[in-house]
């Protein structure tokens, strides 16, 4: 039996984050595929600068990565009826999804919500618009969700 492709999906506590959730679970469950959910929390922020404070903002980033990766995973299993798997790591963003990427090869496309707002679309998809070389030995699929898609319109894209 091969092993289904998953769907990866990035936890950030973002709506958009949530429209692109329901996009890998709609797709994950129409497909026979699975969502994973990745939760980054930020250690290259500068905590260390702030001595006794810092263990109090890495503690606080640390609950805000659960929280969102608690809540999207809620998301994908009202549709898919299936507990997604869920990962958490410590350090850069881009890193870890590349570190990720490497080490999972069942990982066939990644689902990223892009923001509406005057700020652009997010760090991920501005990096992939300029053409960044976010996946140097790998080549997947990236599906970009729009943040003000409704659930009737990723339904019926789906």
């Amino acid at each position: 039996m091969s092993t289904p492709r998953k769907f990866l999906l990035i936890a950030d506590g973002t709506e958009e984050s949530r429209s692109a959730a329901y996009f890998a679970a709609r797709r994950a469950r129409n497909t026979g595929g699975v969502v994973t959910v990745l939760a980054v929390v930020d250690t290259e922020g500068g905590f260390e600068h702030w001595l006794g404070v810092g263990e109090t903002m890495r503690a606080e980033a640390r609950e805000a990565a659960e929280a969102a990766l608690e809540s999207l995973s809620e998301d994908v299993e009202e549709v898919t009826e299936t507990r997604p798997e869920v990962i958490l790591r410590d350090g850069d963003l881009i890193e870890a999804l590349r570190d990720l990427l490497e080490t999972d090869p069942a990982i066939s496309i990644l689902v990223l919500g892009a923001s509406t707002g005057k700020d652009g679309p997010g760090p991920l998809v501005s990096a992939l618009g300029r053409g960044k070389g976010l996946f140097e030995d790998r080549t997947i699929p990236v599906t970009v969700v729009p943040g003000n898609l409704s659930r009737a319109d990723i339904k019926a894209l789906t």
